[in-house]
């Protein structure tokens, strides 16, 4: 009889209550223990570790990655940006190349228009008769200064 006044007085909890109690007691503690290891500097040491590795594995994967790509014989972007120069390069180099033709060819015109295929004769090209057929008649007629343009060109391009 002295357990039925305990019983009355105290009701005992439901399942769903004594989870909640549970629960709400484990999570203050969790609480607690996180802020107790957040609050020391090894911790922040820790981190500092933590960022540091995940930066490196990062590189050693990139690095891996490239290699595998390099092995692979697929271009890599440094490839493709170099290549893209190049092509750049070169083209600038031809279009000077291709306007130093064109003012040879003016000149040669120029030339036989106003001299007539005499001219063309004496400087050594022998078939030219006033077409523009061969390269033979241009280097023949423009040998002092067209031999000169032809090295400076030369020059340049490989300057670059």
């Amino acid at each position: 009889m002295a357990d039925k006044p305990n019983t009355e007085t105290a009701p005992t909890p439901t399942p769903e209550q004594e989870v909640r109690r549970l629960y709400e007691e484990a999570e203050s503690r969790v609480a607690k223990a996180t802020e107790r290891i957040v609050a020391r500097d090894s911790f922040g040491e820790l981190l500092a570790m933590v960022t540091e590795n995940a930066v490196a594995v990062t590189r050693i994967g990139n690095e891996a990655m490239d290699l595998v790509l390099r092995n692979l014989r697929v271009a890599s972007r440094q490839d493709i940006n170099r290549l893209t120069r190049a092509l750049g390069r070169t083209e600038d180099k031809l279009e000077q190349v291709l306007q130093e033709v064109e003012r040879l060819r003016d000149d040669l015109d120029a030339d036989a228009s106003s001299n007539g295929s005499g001219t063309r004769r004496a400087s050594g090209s022998g078939s030219a008769s006033g077409s523009r057929s061969g390269s033979g008649s241009a280097s023949g007629s423009r040998s002092g200064s067209g031999g000169t343009t032809r090295r400076r060109t030369t020059r340049r391009s490989s300057s670059s």
